[in-house]
């Protein structure tokens, strides 16, 4: 066995009860990582296409990253992994909190289930002892409950990651949580949790993770700690939305450098940038038909990241971070955890809704329901359209207003899409498949790629969205690149080759689809599946790599002497079997674009992306051509 690595993976056959060891090759890591990459080499072989995601042959991964519990920073992220009910694709799901060391301190890098449980079980490990428990007395609990009681039952060193009622009820856009509100919420692979009758697992480990060089690790920590912890003063939340409205009015536009983004972080969290992403039109609004035109500063003063810390009781921090993004809310309705910048918007600017406390209290029942928030704040922004255009009446929406903005038929709509009751039943599989049931034109409002409807952040303000929307092989995600990530990132300061934006540039510079933007876009992607294979955070990592020393905490812990090039070369190997998985199980990479609209065709005609339409054809095609893959289908060689 190497370091940094446990080498070993743990097996669950759920139909047979079987659990066993697996030993992994050392020359597995070393081309893959562990995380999705590690999950992507194993699956790719081990899942036969054609497999039902909800079926009995599609195998369920829970992995920690290579870094993870060795002393690096910023990486406490875990993934969940499988084939997606969703999409179709490949699925992965990424979640923060303190589950990924429990993985490792059991033992093992990865834990993997197949086959389908006769009955409802949970899976409980420690000490080196794995089994399957019966779960009859938590199925039905939500995420919160069930984890209190098996913390209870089992003690306060286990980590626990649970579905929901939204997982149990196979809904298409579920996910897995822990953390009492930490959730892993895309690709719906809660659902295959749930079609597997696998309510939890339960780690309790105390293993030690073998590192090479723990000084060196301690050593690059001081420096990039140094960093995090320089804070200066900064203006308020509603400075931020003039800040974002001064972004929109300038014709050009600064390189962004990560540590102004390290600053709003740690006053505010994610939801630093609620109002100033409206303002300047990185933040869609009204299903994307709308604009700050129609939710403006007035409007968006209710979602004020001043608001939101007002109520912020504590912070937290997940496992291995200095900065503490997290925290805590106490509202009419008791302690909450703090919703992200990605669940504020889409229940918020997304479906024209300005009532804080619903967005607090939807967010809660997600949360313990284990359902995605991005995914359902776009399927409302969708009924909410098809509502105004008659496509869906009253009567279809069980006597529900769903107007624009009204918050009381949102919270209804959200415990019926929970429960699978009536119109909930319709659209708790999420916004394609509601369009294709309801037919009548209504696929056109039904805003996805792949099906998994689209995050907070507009491609026709960033075309790097669009780009990593459309081409990878999990689509609609929003953690894999963008033109600001890759200024962030600042790789060209360590990779040779890469080109180095401009300090100040025209904005129109940004929407042709040339080659550099391929470049940057497929080095995000390769840099990307570095960082989930390692267990980074993303938001870490925006600190630009002079700052987070990534390559150097991955020799330091596993001996290795790479160079930064040929972490890169791992990272386009992963993404490469990942695209492959795709092929195999059928999936024309050409069908995973986004929808019309996130292009900008027809352009709008007003708002901070007035006139703006990407070429997705070209762009994807030029990003294809970076990997050597075949620039018109997507297939890499050999697939």
């Amino acid at each position: 066995m190497g370091q940094g690595y446990m080498g070993k993976i743990l097996n669950v056959d759920l139909a047979s009860g079987v659990i066993g060891e697996e030993t992994i090759a050392d020359s597995v890591y070393e081309n893959y990582l562990s995380g999705t990459g590690l999950a992507a080499y194993l699956l790719y072989d081990r899942i036969p296409p054609g497999a039902d995601p909800l079926g009995p042959y599609n195998i369920l991964g829970f992995v920690s990253g290579l870094l993870t519990g060795t002393g690096s920073l910023f990486t406490g992220r875990w993934s969940v992994v499988g084939k997606s009910p969703l999409t179709g694709t490949w699925g992965d799901a990424n979640c923060g909190g303190n589950f990924s060391p429990a993985i490792k301190r059991s033992g093992y890098d990865g834990i993997f289930f197949r086959g389908i449980s006769a009955k409802t079980v949970y899976l409980y490990v420690k000490d080196g002892k794995a089994e399957l428990l019966d779960a009859s007395d938590i199925w039905g609990q939500d995420t919160n409950d069930a984890e209190d009681m098996l913390i209870k039952k089992h003690g306060s060193s286990a980590r626990v990651a649970v579905i929901g009622p939204a997982g149990e009820r196979l809904s298409l856009i579920s996910g897995v949580c822990n953390d009492r509100g930490r959730i892993a919420a895309r690709s719906g692979l809660g659902a295959v949790m749930g079609s597997k009758r696998l309510k939890a697992l339960v780690l309790d480990g105390k293993g030690k993770i073998p590192v090479h060089d723990r000084e060196a690790i301690l050593r690059l920590n001081e420096v990039c700690n140094r960093w995090v912890q320089m804070q200066p003063p900064f203006i308020s939340g509603s400075g931020m939305a003039y800040l974002g409205a001064l972004m929109r009015i300038l014709p050009t536009q600064m390189a962004l450098d990560g540590m102004l983004y390290k600053i709003f972080l740690k006053k505010w969290g994610t939801g630093s940038m609620n109002q100033m992403s409206v303002e300047m039109g990185d933040a869609p609004v009204k299903n994307w038909k709308g604009s700050n035109v129609d939710w403006g500063i007035k409007q968006s003063s209710t979602v004020n990241p001043d608001r939101v810390k007002a109520v912020e009781k504590r912070k937290y921090h997940c496992y291995a971070c200095p900065l503490g993004c997290g925290g805590i809310c106490v509202t009419k309705n008791g302690e909450v955890h703090k919703p992200e910048y990605e669940s504020v918007l889409s229940l918020g600017a997304l479906c024209m809704n300005g009532d804080l406390e619903s967005i607090f209290q939807m967010n809660e029942l997600l949360n313990r329901a284990g359902m995605d928030t991005i995914s359902t704040g776009g399927t409302i922004a969708f009924a909410m359209e098809c509502y105004e255009r008659g496509i869906l009446t009253k009567e279809q929406a069980d006597g529900l207003d769903l107007t624009w903005g009204n918050s009381a038929a949102m919270m209804t709509l959200v415990e019926k899409m929970i429960r699978r009751e009536g119109i909930g039943d319709l659209l708790a599989d999420g916004s394609r498949v509601a369009a294709e049931k309801i037919g009548r034109g209504a696929s056109q409002y039904a805003m996805h790629a792949g099906g998994q409807e689209l995050p907070m952040h507009d491609g026709r303000n960033d075309p790097g969205f669009n780009i990593h929307y459309s081409a990878e092989p999990t689509p609609g995600r929003h953690t894999l690149g963008a033109q600001m990530y890759y200024e962030m990132f600042q790789l060209w300061k360590k990779v040779k080759g890469l080109p180095k934006p401009p300090l100040l540039y025209f904005k129109g510079r940004k929407y042709a689809a040339d080659d550099e933007k391929a470049v940057m876009a497929a080095a995000c992607s390769k840099f990307m599946s570095v960082a989930n294979g390692a267990g980074f955070c993303l938001f870490g990592l925006f600190l630009g790599s002079t700052r987070i020393p990534s390559f150097e905490w991955l020799n330091a812990a596993t001996g290795w002497s790479r160079t930064p090039e040929e972490y890169m070369a791992i990272g386009e190997r992963i993404l490469a079997t990942k695209q492959a998985f795709n092929i195999k199980h059928g999936v024309d990479p050409r069908s995973l674009w986004v929808t019309d609209r996130a292009a900008g065709r027809p352009p709008m005609t007003e708002g901070a992306n007035k006139g703006r339409s990407m070429d997705i054809g070209k762009m994807v095609s030029d990003y294809w051509r970076q990997f050597g893959w075949d620039e018109r289908t997507g297939k890499p060689p050999g697939s």
